[in-house]
């Protein structure tokens, strides 16, 4: 028995008691239970966005800004990470940022709460039996003053909405920050050679997964009526088929934060270092006398660090392959950044699907093909040992394609329906709703017997109402940013992608989007002399625009992937063409 297992008296010590908190496998399993349930939120927001948009009458501008809002205080931070590294207790931060990630989930749900019943058109009764949005004589119309009945209706909480889902989204991105990194850096200490990319294979696999999990479980959330916890089931008269339909959108929030406070718990007992996992591979690939490679970051104060980090990231960015693979990712990243927010409501648009069923397509069709996609990218790396210039003809094979099977989109998809006085312009019939004193916000859309649809019964002229009226792979790209950035950089470099992808796509990406589709509004819904959300989009200007945006990121993504006649190897920090692979382009792809 040696030396260090007895007492000061000689005696043998007692055996260490085993505790799952001592065991790597464990944080594993709770990693990825953490960060499955952090991104369930993330793709839950995007899946509600619509319905959020039509709750609180939001732009689809101001709705992707607010599915952006998340990333701002991400990118604020994320460089923080790179400087704390190991001198901090990594375990203790990751449950940190949870329990912030979880109430800022919950903060998302409050406005709910705070607000009044949902009201829609015909939900408001009038002095006249509750027929506000059918045709009135002038003896029989209500003449209550309309600013009258605004200041009743207008609750001081509903200014605060916009602002509080806003917080939300800044808290859930700062809560973010330390889980990801600090737990990868975590379990590649403490986990040996041979077992960490397995590790960090499922935690890829969960992060890949959580969004997908976030729109079915917003799926499943906007089948049930938004003030279902309000309203008795007699009294509410909506189905999910009816355009005025507004799901429980707050439900899934609160799940969320349930599951993530759950998950957040366990990293208070973790120790701040485990015990290394014994390897016998590891012994013989790092003898006694070879030290481990020193990250020079961390020898680097905090002002040292600030001072230096943007000379480091302009060196890097000098770097030719890791700056056009930077760009090109980020046209990609800001293209899968607008698809994820809008998608959904394309789909629900375009082809008249329900909302839950457009965000189920996403969370069990789309989401998994990706994830396939960029597992399938790895195996093909693999199998082929690409080099640099075989992972860029790689990549822009894969753009081209996805470039050319999109133009078909074009031309599938439902065009505008025939509206009175909306759509075509000039094809109102306004012997139809003359003298009705028809509401400004009237949204209840019904069909004619001459195939036209009109906003509201009111607006078809109807005295009564006697109708029915619920009417890409990223692994090739990933590799070759560590191949062509010097060694001890290579988790910056993966830092400073981040950043830029924050910067320059997750921000940005969205608003673009909800811009372009707000050019195609052809009827604002307005209420109280305010503009709400849109009634009606120009269906196949919608699809247009929406498209050809994909089409101009993916084309900008194919002219920035870069074009390796050789092969490159890094001399002194810069690049160089050569035709034989350097050793740690060998390592990398064994």
């Amino acid at each position: 028995m040696g030396a260090n297992n007895l007492n000061l008296a000689g005696l043998p010590l007692p055996a260490r008691r085993w505790s799952p908190f001592n065991s790597i496998k464990f944080f594993v399993l709770c990693h990825s239970l953490l960060q499955l349930s952090q991104l369930l939120v993330s793709g839950y927001m995007k899946s509600s966005i619509s319905t959020i948009e039509r709750r609180y009458g939001l732009s689809s501008q101001k709705s992707g800004v607010l599915a952006a809002f998340n990333e701002v205080g991400n990118t604020v931070l994320i460089v923080f990470v790179s400087f704390f590294g190991s001198r901090v207790h990594r375990p203790r931060f990751i449950g940190g940022g949870a329990l912030l990630a979880c109430l800022a989930s919950l903060l998302m749900a409050v406005p709910h709460f705070l607000s009044g019943p949902y009201e829609y058109t015909d939900s408001i009764s009038s002095s006249i039996d509750n027929t506000s949005t059918v045709c009135q004589s002038e003896n029989n119309l209500n003449t209550k003053p309309e600013n009258q009945s605004c200041s009743q209706q207008d609750n001081p909480t509903q200014h605060v909405v916009y602002p509080l889902l806003l917080l939300g989204q800044l808290l859930l991105g700062i809560g973010a920050v330390p889980i990801q990194p600090f737990g990868i850096s975590y379990i590649d200490d403490h986990a040996s050679k041979k077992n960490s990319p397995l590790y960090l294979g499922l935690l890829l696999a969960a992060t890949s997964i959580g969004p997908a999990f976030g729109f079915i479980t917003g799926s499943i959330m906007l089948r049930f009526y938004v003030d279902f916890d309000k309203l008795s089931k007699g009294n509410i008269d909506l189905t999910p088929k009816d355009l005025r339909w507004v799901g429980a959108w707050w439900l899934g929030f609160l799940v969320a934060s349930c599951l993530i406070f759950i998950t957040a718990l366990p990293y208070f007992f973790f120790p701040r270092n485990m015990p290394d996992q014994e390897d016998t591979d590891d012994v013989e690939l790092r003898p006694d006398c070879v030290k481990k490679q020193t990250d020079p970051i961390q020898e680097l104060s905090l002002l040292q660090f600030l001072k230096s980090f943007p000379q480091v990231a302009l060196q890097m960015m000098r770097t030719p392959v890791y700056l056009l693979v930077i760009l090109a990712q980020v046209n990609q990243a800001a293209l899968l950044a607008g698809l994820a927010t809008f998608m959904a409501k394309f789909i629900e648009r375009q082809f008249s699907q329900t909302v839950s069923l457009s965000t189920m397509m996403i969370g069990g069709v789309c989401i998994p093909v990706a994830v396939l996609g960029t597992i399938l990218g790895g195996v093909v790396m693999r199998r082929l040992n690409l080099s640099v210039s075989g992972a860029s003809k790689l990549c822009t094979g894969a753009v081209l394609v996805c470039l050319f099977s999109s133009l078909p989109l074009l031309l599938l998809g439902c065009s505008t329906q025939k509206v009175d006085g909306v759509f075509p312009l000039g094809s109102g019939s306004p012997s139809c709703s003359a003298g009705c004193h028809c509401p400004q916000g009237a949204f209840n859309p019904v069909c004619g017997s001459n195939g036209v649809e009109f906003r509201s019964p009111c607006h078809a002229g109807c005295s009564s109402i006697e109708f029915d009226a619920s009417g890409k792979p990223k692994t090739p790209s990933f590799m070759m940013i560590l191949r062509t950035v010097p060694a001890e950089y290579k988790s910056l470099a993966v830092g400073v992608q981040y950043m830029m992808f924050r910067l320059l796509a997750f921000l940005p990406g969205p608003v673009l989007y909800g811009s372009v589709i707000d050019t195609t509004c052809i009827l604002w819904g307005r209420k109280c002399g305010k503009q709400t959300s849109c009634l009606y989009y120009n269906l196949d200007k919608f699809r247009q625009s929406f498209l050809l945006t994909i089409v101009v990121l993916r084309r900008r993504e194919k002219a920035l992937q870069p074009h390796c006649k050789g092969k490159y190897e890094l001399v002194n920090g810069n690049q160089k063409t050569t035709e034989k692979d350097s050793s740690e382009e060998k390592e990398l792809k064994t």
